[in-house]
């Protein structure tokens, strides 16, 4: 199992949906080689405030080992070859260590952020990801470029916008999914599906495994074929009195996923629908005060990982292990007892 941990780092307001003191850009190369001293095998962004692209330039020129990646950069703002030329200059920056982590995002962002027309998700990242390697097959091999598809037409490449061949042109693409179809086109197209925080090991069995393989199978590729990863929802500190106010910050976290309709197969599958529905009631009317009453001890440790740091990597062992091929976390480390603990979880991790 590698161990990744997403950047910028930042502590959890209790009630809000984002960190409240997320990781600067400037201070990104730093971190990025904290994360590579610390033992991560891959440092990750997400796009959300800063340029996704731009903050792993930093850190791949700040380190020389770990693996960097977007976990997960939006795709369809951005046209699949300036997505294929963004990654293609990480590649060469960090000599091959770049996994490309993309997320389509919900039809109200991309109608109303990023004023885009909105179409069936699943097909057009499809066509997105082999839009893309069309175009890297082009600059590598210098075949012509002559992709066709619903969505997408790309014929023309001329030498002046051509970066030529590169030393390690397997870019591996990650998708962003939760729902059946997104699944199921990233066991036919992907190299590995990026799983939400809210699909507890139940879930993955019953939902995830079964759509990959259902995708996997249109195009005669196994299952094994595809890498399974996760940023699992935890919440960990040294002693349990601290850990109880960490607890009420992920019962927050997991009462904003239990609002959002875009996550509630997850809440269903567990017979939690109802509450999901009270929940998103609560949202529509800005009660956001009420969310976190709605979720229930039970739902807290069925979604959520929690624990003290001496038993929380047994605790995701249990969980994990067996079921995805990487593991993510976003954790604040200020000082060097923080180091140590993660130290100490990392190590623990790796025992099997």
């Amino acid at each position: 199992m590698l161990i990744e941990t997403l950047l910028p780092l930042g502590k959890l307001d209790p009630g809000l949906r984002e960190p409240a003191t997320p990781l600067h850009i400037k201070d990104f190369a730093s971190g990025a080689a904290q994360a590579e001293r610390l033992g991560f095998d891959a440092v990750l962004v997400e796009e959300t405030k800063d340029d996704p692209y731009q903050l792993l330039a930093l850190g791949a020129a700040s380190t020389s080992t770990i693996g960097i990646g977007t976990s997960v950069a939006m795709a369809f703002p951005r046209s699949p070859t300036t997505t294929a030329m963004s990654a293609w200059s990480l590649q060469k920056l960090s000599h091959g260590r770049l996994v490309l982590g993309i997320g389509s995002q919900v039809r109200g962002h991309i109608r109303r952020r990023f004023g885009l027309d909105w179409h069936a998700p699943a097909p057009w990242m499809r066509d997105y990801i082999n839009a893309m390697r069309a175009v890297w097959d082009c600059w590598q091999h210098g075949t012509e470029l002559d992709f066709s598809s619903e969505h997408y037409s790309l014929n023309l490449m001329v030498p002046l916008f051509n970066p030529g061949p590169i030393e390690h042109p397997r870019i591996p693409i990650h998708v962003a999914a939760i729902g059946p179809n997104m699944t199921a086109m990233a066991g036919e197209v992907a190299d590995g599906v990026r799983l939400h925080p809210v699909c507890t090991p139940r879930f993955i069995d019953s939902e995830v495994y079964p759509n990959v393989a259902r995708g996997a199978a249109r195009v005669n590729r196994s299952v094994d074929d595809v890498e399974f990863c996760m940023k699992p929802l935890i919440g960990t500190a040294a002693d349990t009195a601290t850990l109880a106010h960490v607890t009420d910050t992920v019962r927050a976290r997991v009462a904003f996923y239990l609002s959002t309709p875009a996550y509630r197969r997850t809440f269903e599958l567990h017979g939690w629908a109802d509450i999901a529905e009270q929940a998103s009631a609560a949202a529509r009317s800005q009660k956001w005060e009420e969310l976190p009453g709605l979720v229930h001890d039970e739902m807290l440790h069925t979604v959520a990982t929690i624990g003290t740091h001496d038993t929380i990597a047994a605790q995701l062992r249990d969980r994990y292990l067996g079921r995805v091929d990487r593991i993510e976390f976003s954790v604040p480390v200020t000082n060097d007892s923080e180091a140590e603990a993660w130290r100490s979880i990392l190590s623990d991790l790796r025992a099997q």
